[in-house]
């Protein structure tokens, strides 16, 4: 379980593609700190920790990872939002965030608004009734408050500590970000009998 608080901005560092596509992705964290097995959210989506070294731990991303999320997309040197799990007793800074991507928001604009910047998502079809104005989502991990809704469209604001802090600085229209809706509106969705599709 995660916050969407973003605690450090890494890049993968090593990509090797077979089977299994292995990662390694360069960190301040103390690794030393990082179990074998520990759950690290990287940009949204949350995979286990296989090996670690001084500034850099290493990760494996199965075919269902890669099917439902952008960890296919990755290059050498793009950025990862990090997040290590939530532990007991930690402060619940944004919202309830599992790790588990539903599917794909693709930016259509990004525009500065006051101090901050504006970015309009499209949300993958049949997800979009899941999120709603002033609701929650997570976007790349990043746990953001949905400013308005329209058809399959949604704007989130990005102050400037965000957008310094995350791979929202470098995020540019049409690039594609892991979306996870809300934990409450998937379980009354399911509650009141609704599903949509990559929803369970």
């Amino acid at each position: 379980m995660f916050t969407g608080i973003i605690t450090d901005l890494g890049r993968v560092k090593r990509l090797r593609r077979g089977d299994l596509v292995d990662l390694t992705i360069a960190t301040a964290f103390d690794t030393s700190a990082i179990a074998i097995g520990a759950s690290i959210a990287c940009s949204g989506a949350c995979l286990t920790v296989v090996a670690t070294e001084a500034g850099e731990f290493s990760v494996q991303a199965s075919a269902e990872t890669l099917a439902c999320t952008t960890v296919g997309e990755w290059v050498e040197g793009i950025p990862v939002n990090l997040e290590k799990s939530l532990r007991v007793g930690d402060e619940l800074g944004g919202h309830l965030v599992a790790g588990h991507v539903d599917g794909i928001a693709q930016i259509v604009e990004r525009r500065p608004e006051a101090e901050s910047v504006r970015f309009v998502f499209e949300a993958p079809d049949g997800l979009e009734r899941f999120i709603a104005a002033k609701g929650s989502v997570a976007l790349d991990g990043v746990s953001l408050t949905v400013n308005e809704v329209s058809g399959t469209r949604f704007g989130v604001n990005i102050i400037p500590h965000t957008l310094a802090c995350t791979n929202f600085d470098e995020a540019r229209p049409g690039q594609r970000m892991n979306l996870e809706i809300d934990l409450i509106a998937r379980y009354v969705a399911r509650l009141l009998g609704g599903r949509a599709e990559g929803v369970p």
